[in-house]
């Protein structure tokens, strides 16, 4: 996923002693320097940027020269820049280093900063001064790209309220500040939640069926927290996942899967009040400027257009798949009946994976754990990078030296291959720690200039909470992490390979339910063989997957597909009809409400399994984020789906076909519609089918 900046516009390692710089998060040094970002400084920094962005906003407001692009909109980007770059610093911390200090100084300027970024299209004199220029400005004497930035700036305005009257804009700003603070609240009390509960396992008969590689890194876990002989379980995915899949003891199983449903909501990090609040905010606001609710308000200018067009792609693609995954579920039980000679009853909720690994090792002689030898972290990277180097005429190499945030952390260099212009850098930061929120996403640190008198280069980073190494091991990484891998660094070069001269139309400034195509496209390079080999290579030996391995990989690819796809509509679901139909419905029990919307679209169990609501970060760690736009994940599988046909008929490491790829959607970003950029790498329309002939579900 792409980590949702805080704010419209918005776009410790080696720790070792640095002289302390002059206001620090400010600093414009392209190489960080982490150790300079202490939780003290926070406050005189945001300060200082809360107070320059305000001088430099209030000439534009009251312009007396002549309007000109330069003196209104481009002036406004380069007013919030330093801004930007700051918070989005605290920001960032906030997501992978959170402590007491960090928190607490964040907290104490988030309504500050909320309120400011709430203003700014509120701001009368402001929205006057660039509505006159920007609809009067003449068409031919501005490049196509500062045409839509004009036009993209005037919809962003009118979208956060800027045409409402006085006393409507004050209520807009407080409801921000408000979502701003809830939102944040929300996150803290996830990360706390799923750090306050561990399950210590002193008897190893109680862990069979568990693979070495889960047990190592429980007992792992264990004697990193005092425990000896013995093995550690927490909520963390790594930890979680091999439990619910492959452990035999039911009861433990139950467990950690009754453990993880209450995350979010017991004391003292309940969200259950939190999340009512923030869809009656949402839901005013959006009436506030018009939209008759939430959902129609995120999606007017994304692709669907709506949110009753999104709910209907949702449900047209539920009607699709629908008996596929009656029929997946009840194949399911029937196998269970099967193995234990027992009735074919309902499952439990915390049955299932455990369950579906065993009908996929009968079915297939398939177990995704024989994979992981194939799959040491360091190998996969270099492998992307190849195939990122083939495909997009790019060269990525490791940069030492550069200071980061955490030991673990590890900072790149991305280079054009051909022109050797070093287009930007990131870092890349994969292993869960207590301080760090769970996940996996992208984000950006610094936009560059593309400009050809000042061209400099992006910044970005990629986080995940992945397999860690275990006893001297390297990171052996499941199939899926390796997808996650592929995922998250689409989105990064959809960042450093944007060459728009607007630097807020650049790379991830798109529609939201287009933004996951670059990153979902490369997910399909961890299935073939021309580009496995670039990576999938055993450990110890080196040797690539062996044939026979890779067929039945292959042939165990859509196991339970339809189950796979229908889990995500149910999400995509569930946010719609939150940010549609829940805050008029007069009802009390959210819980209900959502099982009555997702009839249909889950399974039954015996026992009735909770929503995530309460721990659903996409929707409610942030003011927007993912909310009314879950839906873009399947959205943006079709486009991916469709777009990944052209490099399999023209070859899937073709160095053309991924040019033209990079040219087309990476570098544009934003500087067209995605409708008209899809268009121009495919030359056509989306094809709907895409998606089911993939997934095998027609």
């Amino acid at each position: 996923m792409v980590a949702p900046m805080p704010f419209p516009t918005l776009l410790f390692s080696n720790m070792t002693a640095a002289p302390k710089a002059h206001h620090p998060f400010l600093c414009e040094d392209f190489h960080i320097r982490w150790s300079t970002l202490q939780s003290n400084c926070i406050e005189p920094d945001i300060e200082k940027a809360l107070t320059d962005a305000a001088t430099m906003i209030e000439q534009i407001a009251t312009l007396s020269s002549t309007p000109t692009y330069e003196n209104t909109f481009a002036a406004l980007g380069e007013a919030l820049e330093p801004l930007n770059r700051a918070w989005g610093r605290v920001s960032h911390l906030d997501a992978v280093c959170n402590n007491p200090q960090l928190r607490a100084a964040h907290n104490a300027m988030l309504p500050k900063v909320s309120t400011f970024f709430a203003r700014i299209p509120l701001n009368e004199e402001l929205w006057q001064s660039l509505k006159s220029y920007g609809e009067t400005a003449d068409s031919t004497q501005l490049s196509p790209v500062r045409l839509r930035h004009i036009e993209e700036t005037l919809a962003d305005f009118r979208e956060q309220g800027a045409d409402l009257p006085p006393e409507q804009k004050q209520r807009a700003a407080e409801i921000q500040q408000r979502l701003s603070e809830l939102t944040q609240k929300y996150s803290e009390n996830c990360l706390d939640g799923t750090n306050a509960w561990e399950k210590i396992v002193t008897d190893r008969s109680l862990l069979t069926g568990l693979p070495e590689s889960a047990l190592a890194t429980a007992s792992q876990s264990a004697r990193e927290k005092g425990h000896e002989a013995a093995w550690r379980f927490t909520l963390q995915a790594p930890s979680f996942i091999p439990v619910m899949t492959y452990a035999d003891d039911d009861t433990l199983r139950r467990e950690i899967w009754e453990a993880y449903t209450t995350i979010g909501r017991e004391a003292p990090y309940d969200n259950q009040t939190i999340v009512p609040e923030i869809l009656a905010l949402r839901h005013e606001f959006a009436q506030l400027i018009g939209q008759a609710n939430f959902a129609d308000h995120v999606t007017a200018r994304r692709m669907a257009g709506s949110g009753g067009s999104a709910l209907a792609f949702t449900e047209t693609l539920h009607n699709k798949i629908v008996d596929a995954f009656e029929k997946e579920a009840a194949s399911i039980r029937a196998f269970k009946a099967s193995a234990n000679e027992a009735t074919n009853t309902l499952l439990e909720p915390w049955e299932t994976a455990y369950w579906a690994e065993k009908q996929r090792r009968a079915e297939y002689d398939f177990d995704e754990e024989s994979l992981r030898p194939y799959f040491p972290i360091d190998r996969v990277i270099e492998g992307l990078f190849a195939i990122a180097s083939t495909l997009f005429g790019l060269r990525i190499e490791v940069r030492d030296g550069v200071e980061t945030w955490h030991p673990e952390v590890t900072f790149y260099d991305l280079f054009d291959a051909l022109s050797d212009e070093r287009l930007g850098a990131f870092y890349a930061d994969w292993h869960p720690r207590e301080s760090k929120r769970g996940g996996a996403w992208m984000n950006y640190l610094t936009t560059g200039h593309r400009e050809p008198e000042k061209r400099s280069p992006h910044l970005g980073l990629i986080c995940g909470n992945l397999s860690p190494a275990v006893d001297g091991q390297p990171a052996l990484l499941t199939h899926r992490e390796v997808e996650t891998i592929f995922h998250e660094f689409g989105h990064l070069l959809h960042h450093l390979c944007g060459e728009v001269e607007v630097r807020s139309l650049n790379g991830v400034n798109v529609a939201w339910d287009f933004v996951e195509l670059p990153s979902q496209i490369m997910e399909n390079w961890c299935w073939e063989r021309e580009s496995l080999n670039q990576f999938a290579r055993h450990y110890e030996t080196g040797e690539p997957i062996p044939e026979a391995l890779f067929k039945k990989m292959l042939a165990a690819r859509n196991f339970r597909k339809a189950d796979a796809t229908m889990r995500q509509l149910a999400f995509g679901k569930m946010d719609l009809d939150l940010h549609t139909h829940w805050p008029e419905s007069g009802e009390a029990d959210l819980e209900g409400f959502i099982q009555k919307c997702l009839q249909g679209y889950r399974a039954e169990y015996k026992t009735k399994s909770p929503s995530n609501i309460f721990h659903f970060g996409h929707l409610f760690s942030d003011p927007t984020g993912y909310a009314a736009g879950y839906y873009s994940y399947k959205w943006a599988e079709v486009l991916d789906a469709d777009a990944f046909s052209r490099f399999r008929q023209e070859g899937v490491l073709n160095p053309v076909t991924g040019a033209d790829f990079r040219h087309k959607i990476l570098a544009r970003g934003n500087a067209a519609p995605p409708a008209e950029l899809f268009h121009d790498f495919m030359g056509r329309d989306p094809d709907p089918e895409a998606l089911l002939i993939r997934d095998g579900i027609t």
